[in-house]
């Protein structure tokens, strides 16, 4: 059974969900998205875990309008680890998500037990943004700084090339956000800013790491391998949505128990 999850931090209420035992497993989900996108692929960890998927600040249920910066989201991330008594935890997160995992592990390392980095997209600030990268950050904000004036409804073209059946459950998602939130997210991922400064940044985080790089245009290989060679503790694993549970499972019981 799902639990539903409310905490603060930084003076926001911002909800989680959860579901399962043993182990806590916190997994964050990418930009313009809510906790249910991790579910998609990482539901069945609850069945051995503890599966925490909060909603980010500024999305889904955690209402915020306010400027978002990667410390004020990786503070939220220890904030729940402190909330649920529960650390150090294993943190991980997909796209945007991982950006913010892999901040919380630099400013809060002693609230994680392992990193999961799932189809990066931030190198760090001496890399910085592709211009596909660029381009893609544009197209959301374009969009997303409309939302409060023109409704939710402006965002619907972005899923337009996705396949029909993932593109209506987006929109049925997406429909149920609160404008200023979007509006305050796309307009933070335009800047471009980085969870790290440079590369060698990376060297600080100790825990083991699972890595599945991206094959995308805005999740190039070229970030997983700024990952790759910089953490110290890194397993790369290659591997479809579909068997992210058993890479991370396999992970876990190699590096974990």
């Amino acid at each position: 059974m799902i639990r539903e999850i409310w905490f603060e931090s930084h003076g926001a209420k911002l909800f989680a969900a959860e579901e399962g035992q043993g182990r806590p497993v916190i997994l964050l989900h990418g930009g313009l998205a809510n906790h249910q996108a991790c579910r998609l692929f990482a539901a069945p960890l609850a069945e051995r875990f503890r599966l925490i998927t909060p909603d980010l600040r500024a999305s889904g249920r955690s209402i915020y309008a306010q400027p978002l910066g990667w410390n004020l989201l990786a503070d939220d991330v220890a904030a729940l680890v402190d909330h649920l008594g529960v650390g150090p935890a294993v943190v991980g997160g997909i796209s945007f998500g991982a950006g913010v995992a892999v901040r919380a592990a630099l400013r809060h390392p002693g609230a994680i037990a392992a990193l999961v980095v799932i189809h990066p997209a931030f190198g760090g600030a001496d890399t910085g943004l592709t211009p596909a990268q660029q381009a893609a950050m544009d197209a959301m904000d374009a969009a997303g700084s409309r939302v409060v004036a023109e409704g939710i409804e402006v965002l619907y073209p972005l899923f337009d090339a996705l396949p029909p059946a993932v593109r209506e459950r987006a929109r049925r998602v997406v429909a149920t956000y609160d404008p200023a939130s979007v509006a305050a997210t796309t307009r933070f991922m335009r800047t471009g800013g980085q969870p790290f400064a440079t590369r060698a940044d990376l060297a600080a985080i100790s825990v083991p790491t699972l890595l599945v790089p991206g094959v995308d245009p805005t999740h190039p290989v070229e970030v997983a391998d700024v990952y790759r060679r910089h953490l110290p503790r890194c397993t790369v694993r290659v591997a479809e949505l579909a068997e992210l549970t058993s890479a991370i499972t396999d992970f876990l019981d190699r590096e974990l128990r």
